[in-house]
């Protein structure tokens, strides 16, 4: 399949790839239609989505089950009033729905919504106001079915509310036993044009209310790169990328790229997460492609792998966060696989990464997607020399880069603050080596000023990650008369050390870090914590450490 959409689809190297890479992009372009429905016409009874749960149940879904099961479902959707450009929220976790209910919504044109189960009510009737929300869609769960509950009077948009189960609550509408009744399915005249809006995501920022960043229906071609070269799939992979659905990164593994690619989509639904719970899955359904944040990983080699068979598992990819070093030498020692690391948002696709063909330097984030003109400049607006730290951008003067998004929905001051003069500007700080590496430092935001140096955290935390106690751990900065700012670290420590949380393993981590790093940077303040906060997708929440900092 994603032969139709290059005219190139193999690369000896990183020059082959920047000079030959070409996606081709069709008039109207429709991911349910030119792929999924493709997929069940031509290959009917290819395993798209391998799907178990923490209760023991699975099923396979073949590309045929997903056409079948998402017609149902767009029929059922245009019966309820939804069509093209309403806006449908899915708070769906990890159940086997929410696949076919964003190629559904595809199917008529609608915009998809993904959520997070943890949101409050406040939480809900602020997205159903922000972007008009026609019709939300969830897990019959009694904590979700509440709080969407308690948002529909405040809700002007809100028509209807959809279970799945197993909880169906009175006036709400139950998904299955809609879905089973519908009408055979009639495909709209024109579903989409390539400019119409098809997925929107709220991200939140360090302050004031989420952003809406909205993508068009080109995006899911932008994820050839994720799947086809940075996950390296074919169409005999079975990937798993441990993401809830709620959060970008969901699409950027478990669905797009991956179907484009041919490969199944591997799919784990459980409550909490369990390392050995996720190696036991490698091992019982031969997964031979992983994703994760570095946080899984940091867990992972901390299990005796000498226990499982994983075999099967060839590639190994990591996102989310920058990757401790330590964490890569560790990882490669116990299985023999390098982790090659990628950098994207919510606003783009992959945009850098470490290929097959390059070796990875653990720690850096690789090379720029040839898709991307990607450089990091200075606050004088000058690119940076090699060492140096700078923002990265992305230069759209020549064309709008595949993958990039489409705005900020609603909001065209915040747009042009973040997109203007044809850059886009990430807001993450990064260094660039000789050999054209990026080593990531920070958000703008999270880098510290401490008389007079500018301090990464990934850099400190990094050098925290070689200490013995050190299980996880991250860094802020901490508002200080003299200094600016001096550099906090907040610690979780290895069992064996529990016992030695007091000054002197303090001062034997600080001495550490002085060792391993420039002494300026080590952290004057320790605080050990029993965990530290972390959104559903495993990312640190510094801006959390840091507002409990400053209620202390």
């Amino acid at each position: 399949m994603v032969e139709q959409f290059l005219k190139q689809t193999t690369f000896k190297d990183q020059r082959d790839f920047i000079e030959n890479l070409e996606i081709c992009v069709p008039e109207n372009f429709n991911f349910a239609y030119d792929v999924v429905d493709k997929w069940g016409s031509q290959a009917p009874d290819k395993v798209a989505l391998c799907w178990t749960n923490d209760q023991g149940e699975h099923i396979n879904f073949t590309f045929a089950d997903i056409k079948r099961e998402s017609d149902k479902a767009a029929s059922f959707f245009q019966s309820k009033g939804i069509g093209r450009g309403d806006m449908v929220m899915l708070i769906l976790k990890r159940r086997y729905e929410f696949w076919f209910s964003i190629i559904a919504l595809h199917k008529i044109g609608a915009v998809v919504i993904p959520a997070t189960h943890l949101l409050t009510k406040k939480d809900i009737v602020y997205r159903n106001n922000a972007a008009d929300i026609k019709m939300i869609v969830c897990v019959g769960e009694e904590e979700v079915l509440k709080h969407v509950n308690d948002s529909i009077a405040d809700s002007k948009a809100l028509e209807s509310v959809v279970s799945i189960g197993p909880v169906v609550p009175e006036g709400w509408l139950d998904y299955h036993l809609e879905t089973a009744q519908a009408t055979p399915f009639v495909k709209p005249e024109l579903p989409n044009i390539n400019d119409d809006i098809s997925l929107l995501y709220f991200t939140s920022g360090t302050t004031g209310n989420p952003k809406m960043v909205a993508h068009d229906f080109t995006y899911p071609l932008g994820h050839i790169v994720t799947a086809s070269y940075w996950h390296n799939l074919h169409e005999d992979s079975l990937h798993l990328t441990l993401a809830d659905t709620g959060w970008g990164k969901a699409v950027w593994g478990k669905l797009y790229g991956q179907w484009i690619a041919g490969a199944a989509v591997f799919v784990y639904d459980f409550d909490k997460f369990a390392p050995a719970d996720v190696l036991a899955m490698i091992e019982k359904y031969n997964i031979t492609s992983f994703c994760a944040p570095p946080t899984v990983f940091r867990f992972l080699i901390r299990e005796d792998l000498t226990q499982y068979n994983i075999s099967s598992l060839k590639y190994c990819t990591i996102a989310g966060e920058a990757l401790n070093p330590k964490v890569y030498e560790e990882f490669y020692r116990l299985t023999g696989i390098k982790l090659k690391e990628g950098f994207g948002q919510t606003e783009t696709t992959l945009t850098i990464a470490t290929y097959p063909w390059t070796e990875p330097k653990p720690g850096s984030m690789g090379i720029p997607n040839p898709q991307y003109d990607v450089d990091l400049i200075a606050p004088d607006g000058r690119s940076v020399e090699a060492g140096e730290q700078g923002q990265i951008i992305i230069r759209t003067d020549k064309k709008k880069p595949l993958g990039l998004f489409k705005e900020y929905y609603r909001n065209a001051e915040l747009t042009h603050e973040a997109w203007h003069d044809n850059v886009y500007y990430t807001g993450d700080v990064a260094w660039k080596d000789e050999d054209g590496y990026f080593w990531f430092v920070g958000r703008a935001d999270d880098v510290i000023k401490s008389s007079g140096y500018r301090i990464g955290p990934f850099e400190v935390e990094s050098a925290l990650m070689t200490h013995p106690a050190v299980v996880e751990c991250a860094i802020t900065g901490v508002p200080d008369e003299i200094r600016g700012q001096v550099v906090k670290a907040t610690i979780v420590l290895a069992q064996d050390y529990k016992h030695r949380a007091d000054e002197d393993l303090i001062k034997e981590i600080q001495n550490h870090v002085k060792t391993v790093t420039a002494p300026y940077k080590y952290p004057r303040i320790v605080e050990f914590v029993p965990e530290l906060p972390k959104t559903i997708s495993g990312k640190i929440r510094r801006v959390e450490i840091r507002n409990n900092h400053k209620q202390e």
